[in-house]
């Protein structure tokens, strides 16, 4: 739980960061150039994401900077499983199950010609996700969920066609690779280092993380617009 809340004070951190650049730049007071964009795609799942870019720092620097935040909607794992290892071996109910990530990523954008079409960009950067699996037996009196916070890396490789002066049809494609961390759910929790709290039975992490889709190497196709300011 800690994690979370370090996880979402990030991200309110960073986009407050992102907001008073962007007043900067429309004021007239900062040189760089900001871009803000918006797309949907397949992230692990289908999802949007919407990010705020910084570039041409200085004419020394011609790299920028990138804030994003998304939204993913995944399967969550076996629902089977996921009650014997956190819950009980009850087997009454219609399982009913759905999963989301909320991401943040952060990455190091640089221009390059990569692409035959519009203005090709590399980008590669830390990730942090938040992962949500929910699992209700219908007919059986069991709702729980489990929850896993993330580190990880990203990469990948983008192009803006412009079709105005202020915005640009971008499409990116790229992979994300996501450590392995705590699984959390009702009073049971499994660790990678093996600590596992209240386990079920002789279960542990590696019974869990094949019962539950937490993010590992997940590719990522996106296709939004992007606005200029």
């Amino acid at each position: 739980m800690k994690s979370r809340f370090f996880g979402v004070a990030t991200i309110l951190m960073l986009l407050g960061y992102a907001t008073l650049i962007t007043n900067q730049v429309i004021a007239g007071e900062h040189s760089a150039k900001l871009t803000t964009s918006i797309g949907t795609g397949y992230f692990g799942g289908p999802g949007f994401q919407t990010s705020m870019t910084i570039s041409d720092i200085s004419d020394q620097v011609p790299v920028g900077f990138s804030i994003g935040l998304g939204y993913t909607s995944v399967y969550p794992g076996k629902a089977a499983d996921a009650r014997k290892i956190f819950i009980n071996n009850a087997t009454n109910g219609t399982p009913d199950k759905s999963g989301q990530i909320w991401d943040l990523r952060l990455d190091l954008v640089v221009p390059a010609r990569l692409l035959p079409f519009g203005r090709s960009f590399l980008t590669f950067g830390p990730r942090y996700s938040m992962f949500t699996g929910n699992f209700e037996f219908i007919g059986g009196n069991e709702v729980f969920s489990v929850t896993s916070d993330q580190w990880g890396f990203g990469a990948g490789v983008g192009s803006g066609l412009e079709i105005s002066p202020r915005f640009d049809l971008v499409l990116a494609v790229g992979v994300d690779y996501y450590f392995k961390s705590s699984l959390v759910g009702h009073d049971t929790s499994y660790n990678p280092d093996g600590e596992d709290v209240n386990p079920r039975e002789d279960y542990d992490y590696n019974d869990a993380d094949d019962a539950i889709n937490q993010p590992g190497i997940e590719p990522q196709v996106m296709f939004g617009v992007r606005y200029k300011f």
